[in-house]
């Protein structure tokens, strides 16, 4: 342990070539630190798929409209217990983690405060607002120096023990002629010696 203790210190580069590695590894591969686009969103849910939720979900979008608050009506009426709470609140997220239709209204919305009209679900019928928007972006280096510096040090003591084992397995690598010589010669010692009753 401390034989590799010591080797991983002596390869490790100082912080200016670890920062440079790492600035090339970003280069390198800059789709790898790609964002995808995601909204911000608030939704109220009436559950249920007969006329009558679809009903109270029109008549809350039309209290929307006619100026009511939009969290205060998600803590009164909306059905999901995780969003409820928090005025509907659902969080930045991108496309893949919600059902296709709700999805694809949330998407849709283009400006903070606009409301979609009303969505059905497998869950019920939805009001969403958009609150905010992301588009896709590749993370600038700051925000993942850190975790490359990280990665390119691990990768260059990796390296660095992989050299030396295979240096040590070149060197434990017998000597056949070596050991023929000592075979013959341990042969010779025993016929040499009488045999003890």
């Amino acid at each position: 342990d401390a034989f590799m203790e010591k080797m991983d210190k002596a390869n490790e580069p100082k912080p200016e070539a670890a920062e440079a590695m790492a600035r090339a590894a970003y280069k390198a591969k800059p789709e790898r630190f790609k964002s995808e686009e995601q909204v911000r969103a608030r939704h109220i849910l009436v559950a249920g798929t007969d006329a009558e939720s679809k009903a109270k979900a029109e008549k809350i979008l039309a209290d929307l409209h006619a100026g009511t608050d939009f969290e205060q009506l998600a803590r009164q009426h909306s059905e999901d217990p995780g969003t409820a709470p928090k005025g509907g609140d659902l969080g930045f997220f991108p496309k893949g983690k919600m059902v296709p239709a709700f999805e694809q209204a949330a998407f849709g919305l283009k400006k903070t405060g606009e409301l979609s009209p009303v969505v059905q679900t497998p869950f019920g019928f939805h009001i969403i607002r958009l609150e905010g928007h992301k588009p896709a972006t590749v993370k600038p280096f700051d925000e993942v120096k850190d975790q490359l510096r990280a990665e390119t040090i691990a990768k260059l003591k990796n390296d660095a023990r992989k050299k030396e084992v295979e240096r040590v397995r070149a060197l434990a690598q017998g000597d056949a002629a070596a050991l023929e010589a000592f075979i013959a010669q341990q042969k010779a010692l025993l016929e040499q010696t009488p045999d003890k009753p």
